[in-house]
């Protein structure tokens, strides 16, 4: 198994809100979070902060994630505590009021891989050299979409497409959408939409297809985002089932 990830500022903003991990446990259990912060006064990068470092503790703080449900349960106690806790930071300072963050998180074992997400954080699976699409964006357009107000082909133009529905530290109680997939993939991507409004599920996966290293498929990702624009911060976390080394 090789994992890697990587985040960059992109070409537009001035400090990077986006934050992520993978961890890994003594049982060859895996676990990928990215997390996109929003709010002015760089409270952004707090929020998305907030979420990493408490899945950090709270994946090291235990041997295993149990069963399929115990990790269902556990991605949605996840969710809502950070979210606690981003309305407790915004209470104790009032210049981050408004501040929040998307989170998509991925957990594969060897018996089952589950993906969680609020917000437009992106989460796929790649087999057999083709990349799908797991998550559902929590965005303005989609929700026109699923309404047919839009087609697909019209929201990619339309002026809020970045608008969010859902995120943490914007709605209270926060749910997050899980997605139960099956186990039988060649690899995991991750990414913030600073990705994939630059690079369609084509081109993405034309980069993963690339006799390449992981690290240099991340980075390739990232160089390719940058210039088509580079408009947000941009952040990819792999996970691929191939045998060799890890490296972050």
């Amino acid at each position: 198994m090789r994992t890697f990830y990587l985040t960059d500022s992109g070409k537009v903003r001035t400090h990077n809100e986006d934050n992520l991990v993978i961890l890994n446990n003594a049982n060859g259990e895996y676990l990928l979070a990215v997390a996109d912060g929003m709010g002015g006064h760089k409270a952004g990068e707090v929020a998305s902060s907030i979420a990493i470092e408490y899945i950090k503790e709270k994946f090291n703080s235990m041997t295993s994630m149990g069963t399929k449900e115990d990790s269902i349960a556990w991605i949605r106690n996840v969710a809502r505590e950070i979210n606690d806790r981003i309305f407790k930071y915004t209470y104790e300072h009032i210049e981050s009021k408004g501040m929040g963050t998307t989170l998509v998180i991925a957990v594969y074992t060897n018996d089952y891989l589950l993906f969680g997400n609020i917000g437009d954080s992106s989460g796929f699976v790649y087999k057999d050299n083709k990349l799908f699409k797991v998550t559902k964006d929590h965005t303005l357009v989609n929700l026109l979409i699923s309404t047919g107000e839009l087609t697909e082909e019209d929201a990619k133009f339309h002026p809020k497409k970045n608008v969010l529905m859902k995120a943490l530290g914007a709605v209270n109680p926060a749910e997050v959408d899980i997605f139960d997939v099956e186990t039988s993939i060649d690899g995991i991507l991750l990414a913030s939409d600073g990705l994939t409004n630059m690079l369609n599920v084509e081109q993405i996966e034309n980069v993963l297809k690339m006799d390449l290293s992981i690290e240099e498929k991340a980075r390739k990702l990232v160089m390719k985002s940058n210039n088509r624009g580079g408009t947000d911060n941009i952040s990819v976390a792999i996970l691929d089932r191939e045998c060799g080394t890890d490296g972050n």
